[in-house]
């Protein structure tokens, strides 16, 4: 339930900010697109961290899985993008509705299996005795 809050307010970032960039800063879309993908990881790294996964915000290690996490969603996005807009000619607005479906999901799975993942591991792991 949290990562769907987190991802819910995460996803109205990305897409108010990029929407905003793309009409009112007349950015292209993948200009657009990069500047809700901003504003939408520092909403959904700190929302996770503490709600969903229940870890520290302020971990080095976890933020830099977490980055890796999130560029390969960026990357997925802007792929996404790229394809709907430039390569089959569709409106940014349905490249934007394909990005917040699919690159949310991605990156929950692998925010789960691996970027907040070690630190649950590491603390449930039983000790050597």
């Amino acid at each position: 339930m949290a990562f769907a809050l987190v991802g819910g307010l995460a996803t109205a970032a990305h897409v108010g900010l990029a929407l905003f960039a793309n009409t009112r800063l007349e950015a292209g879309p993948l200009a657009a697109n990069l500047v809700g993908y901003v504003g939408a990881v520092l909403v959904s790294y700190a929302g996770n961290a503490r709600l969903t996964f229940r870890r520290r915000v302020f971990d080095r290690a976890q933020f830099l899985r977490f980055s890796t996490v999130s560029l390969a969603g960026l990357g997925l996005g802007q792929a996404l993008t790229y394809v709907a807009t430039d390569a089959m000619g569709l409106p940014f607005q349905v490249a934007l509705v394909a990005v917040v479906v699919i690159v949310p999901a991605f990156t929950f799975v692998a925010s789960r299996l691996w970027a907040f993942a070690v630190a649950a591991e590491s603390r449930s792991a039983p000790r050597d005795t």
